[in-house]
């Protein structure tokens, strides 16, 4: 009989926090509260217990007690910020709870936010039934002397999950914040998805020049063609196709605000003849049930599709291009070959519930599999990680840059949430826990070609 394989080390910290979570279930006797002695004793005890051994990162408590880094140089600081505080973060599920934590300001980073993300990756303890007594009171003592604590904003949605109109409500939640406020971190065309960097030196505005070139490359696009960009954001991708391939472009988002700014920019690039740019839904992309786009890109967009919904996104896309077209479908995935570990270590709730509200992260070969069902031949696919690592890494850094001016468009709880958001996924990317893949699609003509050459040359010229 095989052995049982042995625990992960995400698994290892999740079942950990599972325990000493279990102290929450304990009737708690009325006891005078914890002295500050005890507080900082349950916590040393606790934290001692659960931290990594080998660790980049210091952690300071409220009172400047400090667990130093194990591993030099240390590369950032986690301040726990008052007394009441840690217990507030001993509950499941801990993305949820640490997220929140954080956007309270129960705790505070300074320096690499990736640091801390990655902290089920160094995990390494073993506990000892001998040692869980102890946690439990040590978590106990902690509780005790957590405070009640407003829970953060977060979305309010109405309707079914994935319905035209919550999807709306979710998508503008996160993209209609404050155009202002992107301007201050993205690229100066505000592509807001992965950049592309064939050398590792470019600039952002260059790295996002060159991922809308490699995608009209991959779509073969050619003057006259029409192309639909399904989520077209802010117009990136639709102003440089048109001003470079001199493509008709049809763009569809279910911001206003993007819509908005998209519209501007189109104006102001005088190519209002060659540009279109709607509020629509993409199940509402056909016209009278005929196929009329030669190519269509999906760049940042199926993320907000659903699996229960996947299925008629591509057939819908199917059924809008023209025997012979290709589709570009670029989207984050789950990690391939790596520990399981979602945003904020366990449920992926966090993300969901504040980040991106009813989005969801497909496999790459489920999302394959809804498209060659609705009868898409696959024909290239190219995983970009390590691209949209450095992407975000631009993107936090740029954000960090210009704090003043993002804390005044947002207020500090959404400021934040983004801080999180971009620092943490970028680690993500880096070590494989997040990936995005870039899958080229065609609907073969009826003699079954898809128009594209034998080679890749045309790509890298």
């Amino acid at each position: 009989m095989p052995s049982s394989p042995r625990p992960r080390p995400g698994h290892r910290l999740l079942l950990t926090a599972a325990g000493l979570s279990a102290a929450l279930l304990v009737r708690r006797a009325t006891r005078p509260p914890p002295t500050a002695p005890e507080l900082r004793a349950a916590a040393l005890h606790l934290l001692e217990a659960v931290l990594p051994s080998q660790r980049s990162f210091e952690v300071r408590l409220w009172d400047g007690t400090v667990l130093a880094a194990t591993r030099l140089p240390s590369r950032a600081t986690l301040t726990i910020m008052g007394e009441q505080t840690l217990g507030r973060m001993l509950k499941l599920p801990v993305d949820v709870a640490l997220g929140e934590a954080y956007l309270r300001g129960d705790f505070e980073i300074e320096g690499d936010i990736g640091t801390i993300a990655g902290i089920a990756d160094d995990f390494d303890s073993a506990f000892h039934a001998a040692q869980v007594p102890g946690l439990l009171r040590a978590v106990q003592t902690l509780r005790r002397a957590a405070g009640p604590a407003a829970a953060p904003v977060t979305a309010s949605l109405d309707g079914q999950p994935h319905s035209r109109e919550r999807d709306q409500q979710a998508v503008q939640y996160h993209y209609d914040v404050s155009n202002d406020f992107y301007k201050l971190w993205l690229d100066r065309r505000m592509v807001y998805s992965c950049a592309y960097f064939p050398t590792g030196t470019e600039t952002l505005d260059q790295a996002q020049t060159a991922k809308l070139e490699y995608i009209c490359r991959k779509l073969r696009l050619k003057a006259g063609e029409h192309l639909l960009d399904i989520g077209c954001g802010w117009g990136g991708l639709a102003i440089y196709a048109a001003q470079t391939y001199g493509v008709r472009v049809h763009g569809v988002t279910l911001s206003e605000a993007q819509l908005a700014e998209g519209r501007a920019r189109v104006r102001a690039a005088g190519l209002e003849h060659l540009v279109t740019l709607e509020l629509r839904d993409y199940r509402d992309v056909l016209s009278g049930g005929e196929a009329r786009y030669d190519k269509i890109a999906s760049v940042g967009m199926a993320e907000h599709v659903g699996r229960k919904n996947m299925p008629s996104y591509f057939r819908t896309a199917y059924a809008a291009l023209k025997p012979g077209g290709l589709m570009l479908n670029h989207a984050i995935s789950d990690g391939i070959g790596q520990a399981r570990v979602p945003m904020w270590l366990q449920s992926g709730n966090f993300a969901r519930k504040y980040v991106f509200p009813d989005g969801e992260l497909l496999p790459v070969w489920e999302t394959l599999k809804y498209a060659s069902e609705a009868l898409f031949e696959v024909r290239d696919v190219e995983n970009l990680r390590e691209h949209y690592a450095r992407t975000l890494t631009h993107w936090a850094g740029n954000l960090e840059a210009h704090r003043p001016a993002a804390l005044a468009a947002l207020g500090e709880q959404r400021f934040r949430l983004w801080r999180i958001y971009l620092g943490a996924t970028s680690y993500y990317f880096q070590k494989g826990h997040l990936s995005i893949f870039q899958s080229l699609l065609a609907r073969p003509d009826a003699e079954r070609q898809a128009g594209l050459p034998l080679s890749r040359a045309d790509l890298y010229r």
